[in-house]
């Protein structure tokens, strides 16, 4: 398993910073008096809780690619645009919680890396069989 600890490097990338969002959103909810469940409330608390669940659903379409990628194509590659999803989804984070009006660009970019892991994943996996 060697092979791919680049791509392992990143994984526990994506899992500090999924831990990092979350963990903002309880700082939030105690800054604010927002008690469990409810998510809603100050609004610095709401944005705190949009970009955790964003980045979360963000990675969960990112990690099934990404491996496939690292496997099927490169390891380097795939951890390359790994970083440069993690990059773009801490900019999209910082951000979001500054002013959500600037959350486009991160945004975009993280979700540009996820379409080029899918389509790079599934071409490289569609070579297997040729």
């Amino acid at each position: 398993m060697h092979e791919y600890r680049l791509t392992a490097l990143v994984t526990i990338g994506v899992t500090l910073l999924l831990f990092v969002v979350a963990w903002i959103v309880g700082a939030m909810r105690h800054k604010y008096h927002v008690k469990a469940p409810a998510t809603t409330g100050h609004p610095m608390f709401e944005r705190a809780y949009r970009v955790q669940m964003n980045t979360t659903e963000n990675a969960l379409a990112l990690l099934p690619v990404l491996w496939l990628f690292a496997v099927f194509v490169s390891d380097v590659w795939a951890a390359g645009l790994g970083l440069l999803w993690l990059f773009a989804r801490a900019w999209y984070a910082a951000a979001y919680l500054k002013n959500p009006d600037k959350r486009g660009p991160g945004f975009t970019l993280s979700t540009l890396t996820v379409v080029v892991l899918a389509v790079g994943s599934a071409f490289g996996v569609l070579r297997t069989f040729l």
